[in-house]
């Protein structure tokens, strides 16, 4: 079973800061002139921790590592940070909308132990890229701390702890942030003993899944092995073998999954269109008396009505195609799990086989992606529909890995809202 256990969170404190301007997105999704705002808005912003700026002249004692855990001590001495008195959990609720409707993502924040993955109950469902992976393991090592939670997944049709956060979120919560996202993000503490041993009930026996996180987790992974080999895991309950989480339920409402789009770069000696054709019927989108959006608008429409249908701009062309897959998905040569999804069809057979195509950026944002294109050294783009959540359960719990950026949880957990310290 994955073991959930509660710990004493270290909070910012809401009679010292306003929360709406010391929080952050995930530092992965942080670009610089986003990162300059952030430092612009609060001497006590979170991103000052999580991912600080190099300057001039930092060496191995003078880094924006080091700076971390100096903020981080400072402003706990300050009482701009505290930390929880006794071990808890934390509801942690986004209210947003998308597509015209208002929804709610709710879960909550635990100390999830570490466990070897693909060896227990803890399943990936992505690769990752080993930069990240460096970056993340060095404020671990400096900071000692986890500034930013993984987001999991866990299926449960009983819903206890679903309606033990309902209940709470009905409450005022200790903290609310929006930070310009157009999401309302609150937190609530649970340290009532007996929530919390309902909570733990509930999860004794629940597979998770990692649904945004792989590189926070495999970092939280090497850095045990670190503390492992320098011979301080004496019981195996020291809190680095424990890592922040923030957990939902797959079978709640109010989760949304985006896709994120391939801007890529192809060889002038390949002709997509006919290369594609042989495989794919390629419908041309009319784009006469539309602007780029309606066209885009149209091409979504038309890609969501069939499995297996791509959006593809080409850029010498200026023009919008939809792709119908006509062959037979038991003709792939991937796993059962892997041969349904659109991205792995995409990655695989489109990309490596028929296009040779080996650059490739991504994109969320569609009209941004042509934008990109058209600005730079691109010849296309190629537009996906979103995963199915229940997919990602499906090929993690096979085991496999879906290509980076195969899913996009949205809206993203905010940083700073709970540190989990070691």
């Amino acid at each position: 079973m994955a073991e959930i256990i509660p710990f004493k969170g270290i909070l910012y404190n809401p009679a010292k800061v306003d929360a709406s301007k010391i929080m952050a997105p995930p530092y992965d999704i942080v670009a610089q002139d986003l990162k300059e705002e952030l430092y612009q808005k609060s001497p006590h912003n979170v991103i000052r921790i999580d991912f600080g700026k190099d300057k001039d002249g930092d060496n191995d004692n003078e880094n924006r590592y080091t700076r971390a855990s100096k903020f981080l001590t400072q402003w706990h001495e300050e009482g701009i940070l505290t930390q929880d008195p006794a071990p808890s959990f934390y509801c942690y609720e986004m209210s947003y909308e998308i597509n015209g409707e208002t929804l709610k993502t709710r879960g909550f924040l635990g100390a999830v132990k570490i466990e070897e993955l693909g060896k227990g109950r803890i399943h990936p469902h992505e690769m990752t890229y080993s930069k990240p992976k460096s970056d993340r393991l060095n404020i671990l090592r400096i900071c000692n701390a986890n500034t930013s939670p993984i987001w999991s997944l866990y299926s449960s049709t009983k819903k206890m702890a679903s309606s033990i956060l309902e209940d709470i979120a009905k409450e005022k919560p200790f903290i609310e942030a929006d930070i310009g996202d157009n999401v309302a993000h609150r937190l609530w503490k649970i340290s009532d003993g007996s929530l919390i041993e309902k909570i733990k009930e509930e999860m004794s026996d629940k597979d998770v899944f990692i649904a945004d996180g792989h590189h926070r987790y495999e970092t939280a992974l090497a850095f045990q092995q670190e503390m492992k080999e320098k011979g301080l895991n004496k019981t195996g309950e020291e809190p680095f073998n424990y890592v922040l989480m923030f957990l939902s339920n797959m079978d709640d409402e109010g989760l949304s999954l985006l896709p994120t789009h391939r801007i890529v770069e192809i060889d002038s000696d390949i002709h997509p269109k006919d290369i594609l054709g042989e495989h794919f019927e390629v419908q041309k989108i009319s784009s006469e008396g539309n602007s780029g959006e309606e066209t885009r608008r149209e091409m979504f429409n038309m890609m969501q009505a069939k499995k297996h249908s791509f959006g593809m701009y080409l850029t010498n062309a200026d023009t919008y195609y939809l792709l119908l897959f006509k062959g037979s998905i038991e003709d792939l040569d991937l796993p059962d799990c892997l041969k349904k999804l659109d991205v792995t069809v995409l990655h695989q057979f489109i990309f490596e086989k028929l296009l040779n195509i080996g650059h490739y950026e991504y994109e969320m944002a569609p009209d941004v992606a042509v934008e990109r294109a058209n600005k730079g050294s691109f010849e296309a783009v190629f537009f996906l529909n979103k995963t199915d959540i229940m997919d990602v359960k499906d090929v993690a719990l096979a085991g496999h890995r879906m290509p980076p950026k195969s899913t996009y949880f949205y809206p993203k957990l905010l940083t700073g809202m709970v540190i989990y310290s070691f």
